[in-house]
């Protein structure tokens, strides 16, 4: 039974390895932790159809408008929650939704996200400095560049955007205060660091640190990864698609983390941590997309995904 799309989507990424890695079959119980315009959803719900159940989430409520739209003939078989994933197990006890056979996070910025000018993410069009998942929260880009002093803009252009130049174009940002469109940071950053940067616009590093910070991603995704563990069932999978390296680094830490029989320290003779291995690594490497993917949706192309299988 096909699930029929008739509103906007984007290109699920990896979905063929995401629906392998998830070991979707009919019956079965699935959480899709960022559904998104539903792109992975869908292909989930085609599988598990007609006594399976799915759980979507998104912090973001044009998501879930979309995806409640595009699923509205599934309601008794898909629920949708607009909050944050890192309230994971608390929107599980609430549904009563747990354990399951699955649980996937599709991270970063959607495209759907990314296309609407308005939101703020992209330095393509003029919009004004947002970056919010979530619409109810209070801070916003422009808050973080017109009032945080120059240390910390720096401190976050560094740790989240990786960016070596972060002092300078810390200094240029406080300099060039108020700072109110995505156009005008744009064009900051570009002040400081000019057009000659291979394959990538000079402000991407700084746009993206800005917009982690908003959303606290890289906290969030710590918390809800934790809470995964309790919430599948024996032999559950969990797969994560993360889309630069400080989440796929957070992400294979995790997973090692609770693979390992041990987490003493290097050169320990007797281990005394009693840590019991909670996953079983499914995929040793991180699983990328195919040069024929990447070249059908280039969005893909930084895209790693990493499995991990729930031990009794």
């Amino acid at each position: 039974m096909s699930v029929t799309v008739s509103l906007p989507t984007h290109v699920p990424v990896l979905l063929n390895e995401t629906i392998e890695g998830l070991q979707v079959q009919p019956g079965r119980y699935f959480i899709d932790c960022t559904v998104g315009s539903g792109g992975h959803a869908a292909a989930i719900l085609e599988r598990i159809l007609p006594s399976g159940k799915l759980l979507g989430i998104d912090a973001d409520s044009e998501a879930i408008r979309i995806a409640e739209a595009r699923f509205s003939d599934y309601s008794e078989v898909v629920s949708l929650v607009n909050d944050n994933f890192v309230n994971l197990k608390a929107i599980c006890s609430k549904y009563k939704f747990y354990p399951v056979d699955g649980i996937l996070l599709d991270l970063g910025v959607s495209s759907q996200q990314l296309d609407t000018a308005q939101r703020g993410f992209s330095f393509q069009r003029e919009a004004p400095l947002d970056m919010r998942f979530d619409s109810r929260q209070g801070l916003t880009a422009a808050d973080i560049i017109n009032t945080f002093p120059e240390q910390e803009l720096a401190h976050i252009i560094k740790e989240y955007g990786e960016e070596r130049h972060s002092r300078r174009i810390a200094q240029h940002v406080v300099q060039s205060r108020p700072i109110t469109s995505t156009v005008q940071l744009a064009q900051v950053v570009e002040q400081v660091l000019g057009r000659k940067r291979a394959r990538i616009h000079p402000a991407t590093r700084t746009f993206m640190a800005f917009r982690i910070a908003v959303n606290r991603e890289l906290d969030n995704l710590k918390v809800a990864l934790e809470q995964t563990i309790n919430l599948l069932r024996f032999r559950g999978r969990l797969v994560v698609i993360s889309y630069h390296s400080l989440e796929d680094r957070i992400v294979k830490e995790f997973m090692r983390r609770e693979a390992s029989s041990c987490l003493c320290p290097p050169g320990t003779i007797v281990c005394r941590c009693g840590h019991v291995p909670s996953l079983k690594l499914i995929s040793r490497k991180a699983i990328r997309p195919t040069s024929l993917e990447i070249e059908s949706n280039p969005r893909s192309r930084s895209a790693k995904m990493r499995i991990a299988e729930r031990l009794k």
